[in-house]
């Protein structure tokens, strides 16, 4: 059975675009980088439903250039470079098949925690001490999509919709009752204070009974190789991922 790339979708819908938008963006990066591609809706659907396990070189270079991120980081399995089919098809708005059930299996999504499914728009929020300011803590906010298969979540903050300008954050969590543990991963703006650096690291929070709620601690490595921890809380906006609703979050968080 093929395993949906929870990753991908969630870095899509996080750049607002369909999967045909989605596909002409890759083409128009191939062509600007002289490596031209066929990236169709029908391709972006494979990957995300699994179907097609990875993307050949030349669709992993403009998979890059479109979100920015590393091909390992995209949810597919190494090695991904495979041979593409040509079958498939699928919807064309930015939720194409339910979230937590593989499209067509018919399998229910497990009751993994107080809330059955934690789809939607959720306002991330960290601290962190900045050492090379005085030991002052400092907010990390964003507005990000998490989308659910089964006991996994991932998300992708919304464009416009983090604290400090152009500082992406991805998650990669699993759900075990109501303990959520996982990865993140945040780029700092190239013109911030970070100036492009690269940080990721590991957090571990609890599901308030509510299920709107989550809250913990991320750990982390620091520019000097120390390890570095601090609070994080997920706090649930809206549970709608319609083009509508990740429009009116794609902002700053207040």
């Amino acid at each position: 059975m093929a395993t949906p790339n929870g990753t991908l979708r969630a870095v899509r819908m996080g750049l607002l675009m369909s999967q045909d938008e989605f596909a002409r963006a890759l083409r128009r990066a191939g062509e600007q980088e002289g490596t031209p591609n066929d990236a169709s809706k029908r391709l972006v659907q494979r990957w995300e439903s699994g179907t097609t396990a990875g993307p050949r070189p030349v669709y992993a270079r403009a998979l890059e250039a479109v979100t920015g991120l590393p091909i390992e980081s995209l949810g597919f399995p190494a090695p991904a470079l495979v041979r593409i089919s040509e079958d498939g098809h699928g919807g064309d708005d930015l939720q194409d098949s339910p979230v937590g059930t593989p499209a067509g299996t018919g399998s229910p999504t497990p009751q993994t925690s107080p809330r059955s499914n934690y789809t939607g728009v959720w306002l991330s929020t960290y601290e962190y001490v900045s050492s090379g300011r005085g030991n002052q803590v400092f907010p990390g906010k964003h507005h990000v999509v998490l989308l659910q298969h089964g006991n996994r979540l991932t998300g992708r903050s919304l464009p416009h919709g983090s604290l400090n300008p152009d500082s992406p954050l991805t998650l990669d969590l699993q759900v075990d009752g109501s303990t959520v543990t996982g990865t993140w991963t945040e780029q700092t703006a190239s013109e911030g204070y970070y100036r492009g650096a690269r940080y990721f690291g590991a957090v571990q929070m609890l599901v308030e009974p509510t299920g709107r709620r989550m809250a913990g601690k991320w750990v982390g490595f620091g520019k000097e190789f120390d390890v570095n921890t601090g609070p994080w809380e997920l706090r649930l906006m809206d549970t709608a991922t319609t083009r509508a609703v990740l429009d009116s979050y794609n902002r700053p968080p207040e």
